[in-house]
Parts: structure tokens; C-alpha cells; sequence
């Protein structure tokens, strides 16, 4: 059984150490036979700077690493070929200065084992002049491989003028590729994001985006169908734990955790840092989400929390899900981008393809969720994961007084900044929270005679909710509230039983309990019960 290859981005150290490398060959002889310059989108840790390596190995001309692998009994020469090799990760990116002086150091390190003199001192001079160099000793077309080339940007995101400071000059640095042409074999530039092409590459406007291309679906991660081939032993090991026993289809399991990410639609594969991760400590965790959770992500949520609700079976083109600028930083993209949502669909029209989107795997999911709760309310994860098992408790029970009280401690908990005086607010607010306390709600259900405003539907029970608000002064007296209350929920309760909101539901065999909800504030919610067989 092969060793896990965790942490790992030398595709000869995997090769050589016996560690289980997961055939990308055939994809990276398609790209050196096809067009010469590509972008690569995808989320963190998802094999990015080992695809680049293995390339670099190729063009390197080390044949005989690929011993074995889709290459090597190809008709692929194994010509040998300068490679330079960028990761823009490594580079410091305190300041455009810092920037700078860290690409030079990086770009010196080049001249130094070449035995070039460097003599220029701005970054994109000396980035073009030493593909000439390169050119000219070997007599060969240069290889460039720029890994994370928006990590500068990234690093600054919340602060725009900084972020915009270091695309200026990343984006002259990228500039130079095209004025090289003549001297360059091959080229490909990965990263998480993808800005618009005028924000970063307006100047090299040649690139190939591989992204969303079907072909290349799988060139990262790991293919669910070779799940077994690749990892059928590290898998039938785990029966062996007394942890596991608990589980019918251990594989079922993990593909239910880590499986999920697709970029057509159709093919899926596993995230490569959460398997091996798994496989290594011999227990389900959330190891991607655990790696890093971008900021920035979490802070658009609290300042638009009602955005929450719009994910689920969200529908863009691509031209939407690649706008992504520093300036203008909407959601849906950057969940795409990031790795919170992927393809669950392509939706073939007459214009641009749609794309209907998901959050990939429970992975994701419970991580994603807890931490939103957790950043709404500001309460702490432990709160949040003990409303969560105790709202889940009530509500499989049909206590929905209990469901109240946790509410009430979680609206109270919101800041009164994000608070607005309308309905859809509140209604989007109670969403989201029972959204990222794990519950699979419906909102807007259309019915025969309306929309029921959200639907829970459970193993043996079916709850159905409308939600009311009425806006008061908080010095209002009490008897006041109280006749607001008691008359949004008559309204609510009316609304329910003379529409027939509940009635697709009746003959199910399940328990259905309509339940309406008023509001008057962050710290004022009533609710009134009543149900049906």
C-alpha cells in the first residue's frame, strides 16, 4: 500500500518516496500539444502547485519519472525545455515595495544558478530579460509556471486601495508574457480567484481560460471513479477501527463528507488536502474548511446577511461567476471561487450556459454554517453548536417553545446594526439561521393559493411557517406590543388556514404543524402553534 502523500508538492518526491500519485498526465500532455498560454482557477489546496510541478518535471525532460503513468508510453518526446517557475505565495506582499523586492530576490535566484548578471532593477525588466537569457544558452522557447498569482491581491482584499496597490504591479509584471512570445514554449498561470481580464490581464489577453472547460474538469483533485483504484487499500484498512464499525459504506461515507466538486456539471472529484487528511488521522473532520476560511467572505455575509438564503440552487452564467474585482466584490462569485459552491448543474440555452450552483459536501456545509452563525450573532462556535443540537432536539420532538426560547437568544445576540424594519428581513434572518444551523428549509413554496412563506419537512413531522412584523417604538408600552403581536398572529394564522398553506402536505402520514411568527424587534418574537394529521 502506497504511502499518503500529504503536504506534498514534488512530483519527483512523490515518485520516488512510493507515495500515491494520482495520474494527471494525459490532461498535461493535452494542454503542452494544445494552445501555449492557459489560467487555471481553483480553490485552495486542491492540487494546484503539484500540477505545476509534475509540468515542470515534463518540460524538464525527466522521462523516466513518469515510468508508469498515461505520459510515458505516449508518443510525447520528453524534449528538454528552461523552466521558470513563479509562486507568488512565497513572495512578501506587505507593500508594493515589499512586493517588489521579494519578486527580484526570486527572479535573482534564477540569474544566480544560470550565471546571468542581473543588472536591471524593476521586476518586469529583469522577468523578460532573463526569458531571452534563457533562450539564448539553451537555443529553446522558455517555460513559465506562475503559481497563486493573485495571492499579493488576496492577501489585502479587505483593504481596496492596498489590494489595488499590488495589482498594479503584479499586473505589469503578467504584462511582459505577451511581448515575449517569440521566446516562450508554454505557459500557465493558477490562482484561487479570477479577476476580470482588464484588472489583471488586460495586457496579456491571450490566455486561454481553462477553467470551466470540460476537458480539463478533472485536471485537479481527485475523480471519484478512482477513488477505490487509488485509495481501495487505505479505505479497507479503516474497517480495521473500531471507529468506522458504526458505518454501513465507509466509502459512501467519505464521498458524503469530501466528494461533491465539479466544474462541469457531470464529472466530480474529491478535494486531495481533506482525503489524504482523513486517511492520515483516521477520523472525519473538517481539515479543508479548518485550513484557512477567507475573511473577507465572512465579513460580506455580516454585512448582507439576507444574501444567505439566495444560495441554495443559485443560477449565474459564467461571465457572473468570473466578475470578481477589488472593488466590486459580490458573493456568489467569490463562494465559487473559493470552494463554498460548485457546479451541481450546466444548463444547456440558446445563449451562455447556466450554471446552478451548491455547496459541495458536508464538509463544507456544517464548517460553513457554524461559522456564519457564529459571526451573525457574534456568539462563539460553542454556542452556535449548541443551539444547533438543541433547536434540532425541539424540533424532531415538536417543541417548537423550545425552538422559540434558542431563537430568541440568537436574534438577541445580532448586533443592532444589522437589524432593518422590514418583514423579508426578518424572514431572511430566521432562514439563515436555520439554514446554518444545518436544516434543509424551502422558502416561498408555492401552493394552490399562494406562497407559503418557508417549509421544514423532517422524517415524521412537516412544518409549515408565516412570518409577520410590526414595527413599534421600543419605549412603546407593552399593552401595545401585545396587540401587535396577538393581531400579526391572527393575520399569520388566517393567512395559513385560508390558503390551504399546509394542505399538499395532509395525507403524507406526517405530523404538520403550522406555525406563525411575529416580530417587533431583535428582542420581540412571538409565535402561535396550531396542528393537523
Amino acid at each position: 500500500m502506497k504511502k499518503l502523500p500529504l503536504g506534498i508538492q514534488s512530483f519527483s518526491k512523490i515518485v520516488e518516496g512510493d507515495y500515491v500519485y494520482v495520474d494527471k498526465t494525459r490532461h498535461i500532455y493535452n494542454l503542452i500539444n494544445g494552445a501555449s498560454y492557459y489560467f487555471l482557477s481553483r480553490p485552495r489546496r486542491f492540487g494546484k502547485s503539484l500540477l505545476l510541478d509534475t509540468i515542470g518535471e515534463v518540460f524538464g525532460g525527466n522521462r523516466e519519472l513518469f515510468k508508469g503513468l498515461w505520459i510515458y508510453g505516449s508518443d510525447y518526446g520528453f524534449e528538454k525545455y528552461p523552466v521558470i517557475r513563479l509562486d507568488m505565495s512565497r513572495m512578501s506582499s506587505e507593500s508594493p515595495d515589499a512586493l517588489k523586492d521579494s519578486m527580484l530576490s526570486n527572479l535573482k535566484s534564477y540569474y544566480s544558478a544560470e550565471g546571468f548578471d542581473v543588472g536591471d532593477v524593476h521586476p518586469s525588466d529583469v522577468f523578460a530579460k532573463l526569458i531571452l537569457l534563457l533562450y539564448k544558452k539553451y537555443n529553446q522557447r522558455v517555460v513559465v509556471l506562475i503559481d497563486e498569482y493573485d495571492k499579493p491581491i488576496l492577501d489585502h482584499i479587505g483593504n481596496p486601495d492596498a489590494a489595488d496597490a499590488n495589482r498594479q504591479v503584479v499586473r505589469g509584471f503578467y504584462g511582459i508574457l505577451k511581448s515575449m512570445d517569440a521566446y516562450l514554449r508554454f505557459t500557465l498561470i493558477t490562482g484561487v480567484s479570477k479577476f476580470t481580464k482588464t484588472s489583471i490581464f488586460s495586457e496579456l489577453n491571450n490566455l486561454l481560460d481553462i477553467t470551466m472547460t470540460k476537458e480539463y474538469a478533472q485536471i485537479c483533485g481527485i475523480p471519484v471513479d478512482d477513488l477505490e483504484d487509488y485509495f481501495g487499500g487505505h479505505i479497507g484498512a479503516l474497517s480495521a477501527h473500531a471507529w468506522f464499525k458504526q458505518y454501513d459504506n465507509i466509502h459512501e461515507e467519505i464521498l458524503a463528507w469530501y466528494d461533491g466538486y465539479s466544474w462541469d456539471g457531470e464529472s466530480r472529484v474529491i478535494n486531495p488536502f481533506s482525503l489524504l487528511s482523513f486517511f492520515e488521522q483516521k477520523k472525519f473532520e473538517r481539515f479543508w474548511y479548518a485550513s484557512g476560511t477567507p475573511k473577507f467572505l465572512i465579513d460580506i455575509i455580516k454585512k448582507k446577511p439576507e444574501s444567505y438564503i439566495l444560495l441554495k440552487n443559485l443560477k449565474m452564467t459564467e461571465h457572473l461567476l468570473d466578475s470578481f474585482d477589488i472593488h466590486r466584490m459580490d458573493l456568489e462569485p467569490l463562494l465559487f471561487q473559493t470552494g463554498y459552491l460548485t457546479v451541481k448543474e450546466v444548463v444547456i440555452t440558446r445563449g451562455s450556459p447556466i450554471y446552478v450552483l451548491e455547496i459541495p459536501n458536508y464538509e463544507v456545509r456544517n464548517a460553513f454554517n457554524m461559522q456564519i452563525v457564529a459571526a451573525l450573532t457574534e456568539s462563539g462556535d460553542m454556542h452556535a453548536m449548541r443551539a444547533q443540537m438543541e433547536i434540532c432536539d425541539a424540533l424532531a420532538s415538536g417543541d417548537l417553545q423550545k425552538v422559540l426560547d434558542m431563537l430568541r437568544g440568537l436574534f438577541a445576540s445580532i448586533p443592532y446594526n444589522l437589524h432593518v424594519d422590514l418583514e423579508a428581513y426578518y424572514h431572511s434572518i430566521f432562514y439563515a439561521v436555520m439554514t446554518i444551523l444545518g436544516f434543509d428549509m424551502d422558502v416561498e413554496v408555492s401552493v394552490s393559493k399562494g406562497r407559503v412563506d418557508a417549509v421544514l419537512e423532517l422524517d415524521e413531522i412537516v412544518y409549515v411557517f408565516e412570518f409577520k412584523y410590526c414595527k413599534c417604538l421600543p419605549d412603546d408600552e407593552q399593552a401595545k406590543k401585545q396587540a401587535l403581536f396577538e393581531a400579526a398572529l391572527d393575520e399569520a394564522m388566517a393567512q395559513i388556514n385560508a390558503r390551504g398553506y399546509a394542505a399538499k402536505y395532509q395525507g403524507s402520514g406526517k405530523t404538520i404543524y403550522q406555525a406563525a411568527f411575529a416580530f417587533l424587534g431583535r428582542d420581540a418574537i412571538e409565535m402561535r402553534v396550531g396542528f393537523l394529521k
